[in-house]
C-alpha cells in the first residue's frame, strides 16, 4: 500500500515573506519620497542661488522706502505763524528717548516739500536708553533742492556734573560748540569753521545759535545749528545746506532755525 504523500506550504514562511515585501515596498516608497524631497529642495537652493540679492534684501524695504516717499505737508498742520510752512511737534510716538523722558518735547517749521528720513538704530539712541553715554540722533528731514535738518541730543552728564544745568552753566557758546561740533558736521570742527554765534531767550529758556561754513563737513558746506539744555539733556537742531541749497534757500533754512523750541 503506498503512503500519500502530501506537503505543506508553512503558514509561518508566507506570512513572513509577505511582511518582507510589503515591508520592502514601503521602503522602496520612502527612498523614493526622501528623494523626491531632496530633488524639490535643490531646485530651490538654486532658485534662490539666481535671484538677485537686491531683490532678496528688499522684499522688508517697502515700509520705509514709501514712509520716505510722503511729504510732510499731507501729514503735519500748517505753522499758524506762517502758512507756507508745516509744524512739527514731536512726542512720545516719535522717539525712544522721548519715550523714555530723557528729551522734552520739541518743534520747529518745515516747507511743506520735504520728508521725514529714517534714522538708522544704531544713531537713533534706541539701543541705549534710558542711560545712553553718547549723543543720538532724534529725527532727520529733507528735501534734495534745500537741504536737511536733524535733531541731535546729548546727555547732560556728557558735558557737565550738574544735574538739570542750563545751558549757560555748561560754558558759553564756543566751548559748547566745541563739545558738539563734530554732530554738526558729521565728522570733525574745526574753530575756524564758526563764523558766528549768539545767544537767545525765549521765555526761561536760553539758546545758543551758530552760523559756520564746513567745507569739509559730511553734513554740507553750511551748518546752521541751534542749542538748549533742559532736563537730562542738551537738545541740538542742526540745519544743513550745499552750496547750490544755500545759495537758493538760506532765507527758508534760517526761519527753520528760528522756529525750533524745546
Amino acid at each position: 500500500m503506498k503512503m500519500a504523500t502530501v506537503t505543506l506550504s508553512s503558514p509561518m514562511r508566507s506570512s513572513s515573506c509577505c511582511s518582507l515585501d510589503k515591508f520592502q515596498i514601503k521602503a522602496s516608497h520612502s527612498v523614493q519620497a526622501s528623494n523626491l524631497v531632496t530633488l524639490k529642495r535643490r531646485e530651490l537652493l538654486k532658485g534662490v542661488a539666481l535671484c538677485p540679492l537686491s531683490l532678496i534684501l528688499s522684499v522688508e524695504a517697502p515700509p520705509h522706502s514709501l514712509a520716505r516717499e510722503v511729504e510732510v505737508g499731507s501729514v503735519l498742520p500748517p505753522s499758524p505763524s506762517d502758512p507756507k510752512f508745516v509744524i512739527f511737534k514731536a512726542s512720545t510716538k516719535d522717539t525712544p528717548a522721548l519715550r523714555a523722558g530723557n528729551v522734552q518735547p520739541y518743534q520747529f517749521i518745515l516747507p511743506p516739500t520735504w520728508k521725514q528720513t529714517r534714522v538708522a538704530n544704531i544713531l537713533s539712541g534706541n539701543y541705549c536708553q534710558p542711560k545712553c553715554a553718547e549723543p543720538w540722533v532724534e529725527v532727520k528731514f529733507e528735501d534734495e533742492k534745500q537741504g536737511k535738518v536733524q535733531v541731535v541730543a546729548s546727555p547732560l552728564i556728557r558735558l557737565t556734573n550738574k544735574p538739570n544745568a542750563l545751558i549757560e552753566e555748561i560754558g558759553n557758546p564756543e566751548k559748547l560748540i566745541a563739545s558738539l561740533g563734530p554732530f554738526v558736521t558729521g565728522n570733525t570742527y574745526d574753530p575756524d569753521e564758526l563764523l558766528e554765534s549768539s545767544v537767545e531767550k525765549i521765555g526761561d529758556q536760553t539758546y545758543y545759535k551758530y552760523l559756520l561754513e564746513t567745507p569739509f563737513a559730511l553734513t554740507g558746506s553750511h551748518n546752521l545749528a541751534k542749542a538748549t539744555a533742559k532736563g537730562n539733556s542738551v537738545v541740538l537742531f542742526v540745519v544743513s545746506a550745499n552750496d547750490k541749497q544755500w545759495q537758493s534757500s538760506e532765507k527758508t533754512l534760517k526761519a527753520m532755525l528760528d522756529s525750533f523750541r524745546v
